[in-house]
């Protein structure tokens, strides 16, 4: 069931201090923020569970060790934000810039991203069971040893992603991208990838998809890039 926050702090600037102090305040109830300012700030190993931010930005801000689960973050503006360790079970990610965020070994169980730019993210190590993506920018992410098995991918760009050892046996693409991803041991088998672009894959990954759908347009790319014409 989801907690009740009191009215929405806004347009403050939220250093550690005064985040403790509200906390403090709420006495146990989620607090809510909107067009806050909590850049540069360490927030790490507190407990926000449930919180909200709207419009919040929150660059190069720490939550590392925090506990966000159940929390919301829409429209929110955190590149280089550090998110290690953090539990963010349950939590709701939508709208948001959140390029080169560090995730390593965050607990991201049933943890929902929506329409964000996760751009050079790095998510090595993390908890995922049941997490989803959709809509979301993932060039050059690290998601190594994922697994997006039996699962629906929607508009995910992986281009320039670091998926080694990941596994997408049996998943659909509905759109997105694979261009110029590293697909070292990664599994295909049954994968349905007829409306994902695979342009930029070499040789040696072009065998990686082994067990896979593709299109015949797909296919005939794939030969063009190896220099052999289908007449």
């Amino acid at each position: 069931m989801t907690q009740h926050t009191i009215e929405p702090l806004t347009g403050r600037d939220v250093d550690r201090n005064v985040m403790q102090a509200l906390i403090e305040q709420a006495a146990g109830t989620p607090l809510s923020f909107q067009d806050c300012d909590f850049q540069n700030a360490d927030f790490s190993r507190l407990d926000l569970r449930g919180f909200q931010f709207i419009a919040c930005a929150i660059a190069d801000a720490s939550f590392q060790g925090a506990n966000l689960a159940d929390s919301q973050w829409l429209r929110c503006r955190g590149g280089q934000a550090s998110f290690a360790s953090a539990d963010a079970s349950d939590a709701v990610f939508q709208n948001c810039d959140l390029n080169n965020a560090n995730w390593r070994r965050a607990r991201l169980a049933s943890a929902r991203f929506q329409g964000c730019k996760l751009t050079g993210s790095d998510f090595d190590g993390i908890a995922y069971l049941g997490w989803s993506l959709e809509e979301c920018l993932l060039v050059g992410a690290l998601l190594r040893g994922v697994s997006f098995r039996k699962s629906d991918i929607v508009q995910l760009d992986f281009s320039d992603a670091d998926l080694s050892g990941s596994d997408f046996r049996d998943t659909v693409f509905q759109g997105g991208s694979l261009r110029n991803a590293t697909l070292k041991n990664v599994r295909f088998e049954g994968a349905d990838l007829r409306e994902v672009d695979l342009s930029g894959i070499d040789l040696t990954a072009a065998a990686r998809l082994a067990g896979a759908t593709i299109s015949k347009t797909q296919a005939a790319a794939l030969l063009a890039e190896l220099r052999i014409s289908v007449v």
